[in-house]
């Protein structure tokens, strides 16, 4: 049976993801900071409980310990940090926090993840990620600048095409799951959580020929 692992998953968009992946037949484990909330949201899908802080090393490395074999690792967990952080009135420490988890807790989880992953005959990996991470279009949208969370997804955008060229074995993209209603953004989004799940799912199943080293929405390929 597949297994999957998806980071930041008791509600949400990982939640969603979670909930699809065990329609499908998967076992997954849900990975969350908080015991209780994680428990009873694994309770409630049907999904197994990992605790998870992703911007803690001993925390993640307890995670892989737990989880014997894994064919799939949804790096879902991200934050968009305490303020905007627009140039010139930038907190260095906030986007510190916001590279913290969105940058450096998926290079650690995914590292710590990457042995289990090679032994699986169709290893994925999905990193939830932004089009406003997209450098096409920083110049012209009309998204509010930030030196936090924009710059952040640009670099987990990097971070993707990286480990798809080392580990040729396994299929390995980032999904944006466009702008969904969630805390992050204290629910202004116009997208469901269920549609934001779309690519990651996608992404999450995709044939042992399919894409890898992408950045893909529910309706195809994002520029980069």
């Amino acid at each position: 049976m597949t297994t999957a692992l998806v980071t930041g998953a008791n509600k949400g968009i990982g939640l969603e993801i979670v909930k699809r992946l065990v329609d499908q037949g998967m076992t997954v484990y849900l990975g969350a900071r908080d015991p209780e909330k994680g428990e009873k949201a694994a309770a409630d899908v049907g999904a197994r409980f990992v605790q998870l802080d992703v911007t803690d090393p001993a925390s993640v490395q307890r995670a892989a310990e737990a989880i014997d074999s894994l064919d799939v690792l949804v790096n879902n967990a991200g934050i968009i940090g305490g303020r905007m952080n627009a140039p010139g009135a930038a907190d260095v420490a906030d986007i510190r926090e916001v590279f913290e988890t969105n940058v450096f807790g998926v290079i650690t989880v995914t590292e710590a993840f990457l042995p289990r992953l090679r032994r699986s005959a169709h290893g994925r990996i999905v990193n939830v990620s932004s089009s406003v991470g997209s450098l096409a279009g920083m110049l012209t949208d009309d998204t509010p600048d930030s030196l936090g969370y924009r710059p952040s997804k640009t670099a987990l955008n990097a971070v993707t095409v990286l480990y798809a060229k080392a580990e040729p074995g396994l299929r390995i993209n980032a999904a944006c799951p466009g702008y969904c209603a969630t805390d992050l953004n204290d629910n202004r989004g116009y997208r469901t959580p269920a549609q934001g799940a779309n690519a990651a799912v996608t992404l999450a199943t995709v044939a042992d020929d399919g894409p890898t080293g992408g950045f893909y929405d529910e309706d195809g390929v994002v520029a980069w």
